[in-house]
């Protein structure tokens, strides 16, 4: 029933904002005439309508791969087959966790394949090749394969050294696990898959080193990723802590802004680090994490848990399995809360790089830039951005600046 309620409201606030872009689709909204011209918002238009309709196309198959993976009793099976096959060890359970998550990560290749050579191809974004596509998922299963499924057999392996408590140890070894990758990541596995060069000296490392200097942000260099291989949307972030932290400019952004909205766009990225967001939300995330195994533990004990399912043994591995799968169906209902919260934080950030930089038009421009160049929906329903935008809208944020600011809108 869950899964039934989710995927009818997906449908409904994609036709809900389908609807609401095609009323606005034949001239461009005189609150936009500043922001984009009249062709780039008619291909605005055309890519978020392609996008809706792929979006319900994919999760309709995701509720349908979704039921026949809980109830066709392949679960159980492949339960079954891992024991019949490699015993009850912990690997082997470890095995049956991995595989299934393998399993449906290849189900949604053919839509994330055509996502990528049809639809984003079609408007001009996508830069890969299929051969790095590839590449980069037969990447990301090695790293799983190195790295997840060791942690997977470690979660298993804490029942065995911590009993009933065994939830408490599983969430700190999956948290310092987490907290480890953040160090280790931009060092050896973001290079893996891009190529990090210094941003080149001159007047743009200046300014940039001069807004780090005087916000008092320590950065240990400035990079340029090539992102345009893969992609023309482009991105700024940091990584790292300490004197070990690195600002990280897709070449795209560079390519795309001015070197005032450059500076603008990492103003607002040191200021959720200002603010503190980023550790805000880490003890949310851990808090969630907890709640999780907690959960997990509870539903371990539970026979009726396993029975409505097909499996007749109990365990931990079918428990984290079956959580894994249903825990998207529950928190998606809490989606427009967490969006309210990191929307928040958004609007917190803008606020902080007007007054860093001294002005809000730099990043009001950079903003408007990246919203026509990245065709993004200027007119979203409102009820679909609550459930799916984390960030405010380009009109929101405008206005809160104006406001802040002391500016009338335009």
């Amino acid at each position: 029933m869950l899964i039934g309620a989710k995927w009818a409201t997906q449908l409904w606030l994609e036709r809900l904002n389908l609807k609401n872009v095609l009323n606005h689709a034949a001239t461009v909204p005189e609150a936009f005439k500043d922001v984009v011209d009249g062709a780039t918002y008619a291909k605005s238009i055309q890519y978020t309508l392609a996008k809706g309709r792929l979006n319900q196309i994919e999760e309709t198959y995701d509720a349908v791969v979704l039921l026949v993976v809980l109830f066709s009793g392949c679960l159980p099976w492949a339960l079954e087959y891992f024991h019949g096959a490699l015993g009850a060890s912990i690997w082997s359970m470890a095995g049956f966790v991995f595989s299934t998550g393998l399993v449906l990560v290849l189900a949604g290749l053919p839509i994330a394949w055509y996502a990528q050579f049809r639809l984003e191809q079609r408007f001009g974004f996508n830069t890969t090749t299929p051969k790095l596509w590839w590449l980069d998922r037969v990447k990301g299963l090695l790293l799983a394969l190195a790295l997840g499924y060791p942690l997977i057999a470690l979660i298993l392996k804490t029942v065995e050294w911590a009993g009933p408590n065994w939830w408490l140890w599983a969430w700190a070894s999956v948290l310092g696990f987490q907290l480890l990758m953040t160090v280790l990541a931009p060092a050896l596995i973001l290079p893996w898959f891009n190529k990090f060069s210094p941003l080149a000296p001159g007047s743009l490392q200046d300014r940039l080193h001069g807004l780090a200097e005087r916000t008092g942000f320590r950065v240990a260099s400035i990079q340029v990723m090539d992102g345009s291989k893969r992609s023309r949307h482009s991105n700024a972030f940091f990584t790292g802590f300490g004197r070990f932290r690195k600002i990280v400019l897709f070449d795209t952004l560079v390519e795309q802004l001015s070197e005032p909205e450059v500076e603008s766009v990492l103003a607002h990225e040191i200021g959720h680090y200002k603010k503190k967001h980023l550790s805000k939300m880490l003890a949310l995330s851990s808090g969630g994490l907890l709640l999780g195994f907690y959960a997990i533990a509870w539903l371990a004990r539970q026979t009726w848990f396993y029975g409505a399912f097909g499996f007749q043994a109990q365990g931990l591995a079918p428990a984290l399995v079956l959580f894994g799968l249903l825990s998207g169906v529950l928190t998606f209902w809490f989606s427009p809360l967490a969006n309210l919260w990191t929307r928040h934080y958004e609007f917190q950030a803008d606020a902080y790089a007007a007054s860093a930089i001294g002005t809000p038009q730099t990043l009001i421009g950079a903003l408007r830039k990246l919203t026509g160049q990245n065709l993004s929906n200027l007119t979203p329903h409102p009820f679909y951005s609550g459930f799916y935008y984390s960030h405010p809208t380009l009109p929101e944020r405008e206005a809160a600046l104006r406001k802040r600011n002391g500016l009338e809108a335009v």
